[in-house]
């Protein structure tokens, strides 16, 4: 996979240190999310019990995130790249992390019966895959964004908040880029590139702090999209509403 990182920095001449600009700033969203002892995590993440082997013993409980890596300019800059000549280090890819969510799409009557605040509608508008050349896995999210974009019947500046999956600083740059959203503006309060990359659920994690995210904002449109193996990936265009502002 760290091939499809270094090809595609070496077609658009990403340096290391802009890829490690990335997750610094990565990190220092994530931090957000932290904030207020971690009040954005609490408004979707539930405590997990852990149990022994036989699943009939509490020994402890899963609150929040685990095997988070604290970045810092000073140890980014003693990284050197994985492979020969490049330019991808550890600190600009993420790491394997186990993880589980789920999410309910339903109709409007029970999504309002259902909620927590009946007030708050979340639209699904559009969604789009794509697969780009072999070798050039963190190219795919571009086209598969646009797909959805197109779905849904919008452009990028529409879109008020994006959210990734990244396995690679890279993916970010590229995004950015071509599409001309804001860098630093992508992926407030976290993202895989920080808090690991699922085995599970790659992208519905992502997908819910979009959401929260908008409702904080008071509502607007999101854009969440994720590259996978295959050099393929995926794309979700949602609308997120607060019907007492309207």
């Amino acid at each position: 996979m760290i091939d499809t990182g270094e090809n595609v920095a070496a077609r658009y001449k990403l340096s290391m240190q802009q890829q490690h600009d990335v997750v610094l700033r990565r990190f220092e969203q994530y931090q957000a999310a932290l904030a207020d002892e971690r009040a954005f995590q609490r408004r979707y993440m539930v405590d997990v019990a852990i149990t022994d082997t036989n699943f009939r013993k509490q020994i402890g409980t899963l609150s929040a995130d685990e095997g988070i890596y604290t970045t810092t300019a000073e140890g980014l800059a003693k990284l050197k790249p994985v492979k020969p000549n490049g330019t991808v280090t550890f600190g600009s890819q993420t790491h394997p992390a186990d993880g589980n969510a789920g999410t309910i799409v339903t109709s409007r009557e029970l999504a309002r019966e259902w909620s927590a605040d009946g007030n708050i509608e979340i639209e699904l508008l559009g969604f789009g895959q794509a697969r780009v050349e072999k070798g050039f896995m963190p190219m795919a999210p571009v086209p598969a964004s646009r797909a959805a974009l197109h779905s849904a019947g919008l452009e990028i500046k529409d879109i008020d908040a994006v959210k990734t999956h990244n396995p690679f600083a890279v993916n970010d740059l590229v995004f950015a880029r071509e599409t001309g959203f804001p860098l630093e503006k992508m992926n407030n309060f976290g993202c895989s590139q920080i808090w690991g990359h699922p085995q599970a659920p790659t992208g519905i994690r992502s997908v819910i702090e979009l959401i929260e995210e908008l409702v904080l904002r008071g509502g607007g449109t999101g854009l969440f999209n994720g590259c996978a193996a295959g050099d393929s990936a995926m794309a979700v265009v949602l609308r997120v509403k607060d019907v007492t502002r309207t």
